[in-house]
């Protein structure tokens, strides 16, 4: 079990949870765009202004003009376990990912977690729970639905604190490929694909590479930050196999078809977070140039 108690946490977590808190910034949406379509744009800096005053006074306007319930849902606190188990995760990525970038003579910009319930709206557009936590480069933060954690445990038979952790140090790893300029190199390159197999292939890589940088975080939260138990690693490992391509597809009743894949599949990811756990070195996490995966 991960050794997250009584540790340092994170202050660059954003708790959306609730309709109030946060999970409100996808009832606004869509309660300006349904002024929008009812009112126009004259109707909207006035009606607007009011349903904004009604939701901070805890109303959700939405409902009301629906002719539902008016009031929203309390967010729950911010010292929750949930929350506080994210927060230490956090911490030691960004403890770790510190170390690291200040080896090579760099500052680690660090990234903020959006935790939220049902739906959120980051700066990549609107996104519900059902597309499970997601990194956008575009505001440079982490999205995650906490119910997650219950799905990997519950839907694919990935329990445990650290299966929780992997996934967390995954999409870090991808802000790490986002402040490196690997994101905006592997775009250019999707852009000027051909077909839609040869930008699944490198999104592939993409993934795989943010895998090994969880395997990399791994390492050091281990060997340097007593972070990890005994039985961590093959929790890890669980749920690398667990969300990869071929074994969704199958468990989805479909048929394996490596040209649709955008993650891995669950041997790969596997092997590439072993990689980074082996090596704890970025550098050994060139997924890009490797010639098989």
């Amino acid at each position: 079990m991960v050794k997250w108690r009584d540790r340092r946490q994170s202050r660059n977590v954003e708790d959306r949870r609730g309709a109030a808190a946060a999970g409100g910034a996808g009832v606004l949406f869509m309660l300006l765009r349904f002024i929008f379509g009812r009112f126009g744009i004259r109707g909207v800096i006035l009606i607007g202004l009011v349903g904004v005053g009604l939701y901070m006074a805890g109303v959700d306007p939405l409902r009301l003009i629906q002719g539902g319930p008016a009031a929203t849902e309390a967010a729950p606190a911010e010292d929750d376990e949930t929350s506080q188990f994210v927060r230490a995760v956090l911490a030691e990525t960004e403890d770790v990912w510190g170390r690291l970038f200040a080896a090579q003579g760099s500052e680690y910009p660090e990234p903020t977690l959006v935790m939220f319930s049902g739906d959120v709206v980051s700066g990549c557009g609107y996104a519900s729970s059902s597309a499970g936590p997601f990194y956008c480069p575009a505001d440079r933060k982490l999205y995650l639905d906490a119910g997650f954690f219950r799905e990997l445990a519950r839907r694919f038979g990935a329990p445990g604190d650290f299966a929780a952790a992997y996934v967390i140090a995954h999409e870090v790893g991808h802000h790490v490929q986002t402040v490196t300029g690997i994101s905006d190199e592997v775009r250019s390159a999707q852009a000027k694909a051909r077909s839609e197999p040869e930008i699944n292939a490198l999104q592939v890589r993409m993934e795989l590479q943010a895998d090994c940088y969880a395997g990399v975080w791994a390492h050091h939260a281990d060997r340097y930050g007593d972070f990890l138990d005994d039985g961590d690693i093959e929790e890890g490992l669980r749920a690398a196999a667990a969300i990869g391509d071929d074994t969704l597809q199958r468990g989805a009743g479909r048929e394996v078809t490596p040209e649709n894949f955008t993650h891995g599949t669950s041997a790969q990811r596997q092997r590439w977070f072993t990689a980074g756990y082996r090596l704890g070195d970025p550098a050994g996490c060139d997924t890009f140039s490797a010639q098989g995966l």
